[in-house]
Order: structure tokens, then C-alpha cells, then sequence
């Protein structure tokens, strides 16, 4: 095997497909990258949960393929100097060169290396990287970390005539995004479930690019392709929440306020809670005003902010942070916050325009004097 390619594009792909390296594996091939020199240089990781593979330009003077250490491969191309990175391998023995300087290293048989999944296409839908890299960030927060729930540690994605639909829940909050694609094919509906941790690299993949990402629904996986580089990820299997019954939409108290405003309001507050000192943040929605209270083992902090409508004097309590993760997602300038009673979860919505998001905090119970 023998080729060459720019530094800076090179060490671009070993940073991305190491994202789907084991650290740690019984399978030793699986904690290097699979490089294959052929019609086009891949390289490829693979944990076998999510596989990454990227496509490379480069000049290939020799064809073959080679597993080499992904942590040794990756600091040495990012530590040569920026020029041309030349690579040829006799045997199992690796040869590289840029500049003035050199590397022999030993790298492993490929056929150790497992296979990426087949991903058949039944159902694929396209949308554009950056719409979908940002429906990712504004729901992912909300993802599960509880095991005993598989399903709810990944992201329903719900694919219909009027578009995509994402949703992300944990028991305490639910995230909500939804957004037209641009092509759909296969049946008419369909939704799957991805893993969190999938999604948190195909939303470092998808970057600020207007161009088009394909997904791909196959029988026990799901591949994203976007731009030169392609993941797949096991699907999870279960029972998602069916959230729609799950937010409550019949809520007679309406009240809008400042995004950023009410984030700086409740931030200020929560300087006197930490992981060791944790309190609800008391929130009384009055007359075109919000006030937000909590007090902990070191003191008590007090804050009013600004808001539009009539909170009838409800009294509340939150979860400081996951109020606070809601209000960063939200793609929006003013938010719109719908209530019904301090048991009862509070709902975001954008102010005005379509509602392409929704997220629900339920409520912590306020013990008196807290």
C-alpha cells in the first residue's frame, strides 16, 4: 500500500472516524482505524454500536489496507509539520513520511477488522446538515442516561408527509423539534429510535454546511451519510413514550417572556446551588413579572424578570438546570410558557410563528420554607 495526502485533510479524517474507536476492546483491531487504499483512500471506526467511515482525497500509487492504532496513528499525522503526508506499507510495517520527518510503525491484519452493518434501504428521507445538526443540539440534552429504559436513552425520529419530527425524553423533560426535509422515500410514515451517543457525532459531523444529509432506515440499523463521510448506528428496539398525550396543551395560564432574559434571571439565581447544595428554584408568575427564588445551606438568592400576561400568581417549582437546558435550546427570541398548576409541567413554545419546537418541564414539589 502506498499513498500521499495533505496533512490537514488527513488528520480531519482520523479525528473523525476515531469518535467510533473502543478505547478498550477484547478485539484489539477495533481500537485502531481500518485504512484502505483502493479506487479512493477510507478510513474506518468502528466500536460495534456506530461505525464512521470517511473518504479521503489522495494520490494512491499502491492498493491495500491496513488497521493501524488509532491513538498513535492520530498523534503522529497531528504533530507532522504541514505538508504532504506520505504513507507506504511492506508487510505489516508502516512507513511515514513528511518533511524531515519519519515514523516505522507496526500496524495489524485487516481481516481482523469486523465488517461495517449492511444497511438495507427501507425507508430514507434527506435534510439539510445544518437543519439537522441543529435538531440534534436542541434535543439531545434530554436524552436518558437510565438504562433500565433502553429506548429513551436515544432520540425518536418520526418521518412524515409534513416532515421530521425528533423527540427526546428522560422522565423529567421532553425535547421536541420539528422541520420540513427535503425529499422522502419509501412509506409514508415511518420512525426509528438512534442512539444518544450516535447522535452527539453525526451532529459534529453535519458542522454549519447547507448541504444535503441523507438518512437511511435499514432493518436493525440506520445510516447517516453526510458529505464523504457515512455512520451507522444499531437502531434501539422498544416502546417510546407516546408524547403526544403525554404534553398538556389545555392550559389556561399564558405568559411570554425574553429567552435570553429569563435564562440571565434564573442563571443569577442558581449561582448558590450546586451538585453538593441543591434546591428548586421557587417561581411565582405574577402580573407581567416573574419571581424566582431559592435557598440553600449558604443562603437564599431573589431575582425578578420581566414578563408579558398574567401568571395568576401560580407558584412553581423547577429544576434549575433543566429549566435552564430548555431556554439554551430554544431557537428563538421569546418563548411562550404554558401552565395550569404548580403539579402540572410547564410547556415552551416559540412566542409566535410555527412551532417547530416544544419542551416540557415537569415541575419539583416546593416543601414550605424551602
Amino acid at each position: 500500500m502506498k499513498f500521499s495526502c495533505e496533512k490537514a485533510l488527513l488528520q480531519s479524517a482520523i479525528a473523525t472516524t476515531a469518535r467510533a474507536v473502543s478505547p478498550k476492546s477484547s478485539i484489539p483491531a477495533l481500537e485502531g482505524i481500518l485504512v484502505e487504499a483502493g479506487d479512493q483512500l477510507r478510513l474506518t471506526g468502528y466500536n460495534l454500536e456506530t461505525g464512521i467511515r470517511t473518504v479521503v482525497p489522495a494520490q494512491i500509487d499502491r492498493e491495500g489496507s491496513l488497521v493501524l492504532s488509532a491513538r498513535l496513528f492520530g498523534e503522529i499525522i497531528r504533530k507532522l509539520p504541514d505538508d504532504v503526508v506520505s504513507f507506504s506499507a511492506d508487510g505489516y510495517m508502516v512507513n511515514i513520511t513528511c518533511g524531515m520527518s519519519k515514523f516505522n510503525i507496526l500496524a495489524t491484519d485487516p481481516e481482523d477488522f469486523p465488517d461495517l452493518p449492511a444497511v438495507e434501504d427501507q425507508n430514507s428521507f434527506s435534510i439539510s446538515r445544518d437543519k439537522l445538526g441543529s435538531m440534534i443540539r436542541q434535543t439531545i440534552f434530554a436524552v436518558s442516561d437510565n438504562e433500565s429504559r433502553p429506548i429513551h436513552t436515544g432520540s425518536l425520529f418520526e418521518v412524515s408527509a409534513d416532515g421530521l419530527t425528533m423527540v427526546s425524553v428522560d422522565g423529567y423533560r421532553l425535547a421536541l423539534r420539528h422541520e420540513p426535509i427535503l425529499e422522502k422515500d419509501g412509506a409514508l410514515s415511518f420512525s426509528f429510535v438512534v442512539p444518544g451517543a450516535a447522535l452527539s457525532e453525526v451532529e459534529k459531523i453535519c458542522g454549519d454546511s447547507q448541504d444535503e444529509a441523507l438518512v437511511i432506515e435499514g432493518d436493525r440499523h440506520v445510516m447517516f451519510r453526510v458529505g464523504d463521510t457515512m455512520l451507522v448506528s444499531r437502531r434501539l428496539e422498544g416502546e417510546f413514550l407516546a408524547y403526544r398525550q403525554a404534553i398538556p396543551r389545555n392550559n389556561a395560564i399564558k405568559v411570554e417572556g425574553d429567552t435570553r432574559t429569563l435564562l440571565t434571571s434564573i442563571d443569577r439565581v442558581s449561582l448558590i446551588i450546586s451538585d453538593k447544595l441543591k434546591s428548586p428554584l421557587r417561581c411565582v408568575f405574577g402580573d407581567n413579572v416573574l419571581s424566582i427564588t431559592t435557598k440553600t445551606g449558604i443562603g437564599d438568592a431573589a431575582d425578578q424578570c420581566p414578563i408579558s400576561g398574567d401568571g395568576q400568581n401560580l407558584e412553581i417549582g423547577f429544576n434549575n438546570r433543566y429549566l435552564m437546558d430548555a431556554l439554551k435550546a430554544a431557537p428563538t427570541d421569546r418563548v411562550r410558557l404554558e401552565l395550569s398548576s404548580g403539579v402540572a409541567p410547564c410547556v415552551i413554545l416559540p412566542a409566535e410563528g410555527e412551532e417547530n419546537f416544544l419542551y416540557m418541564v415537569l415541575p419539583v414539589r416546593l416543601k414550605a420554607g424551602e
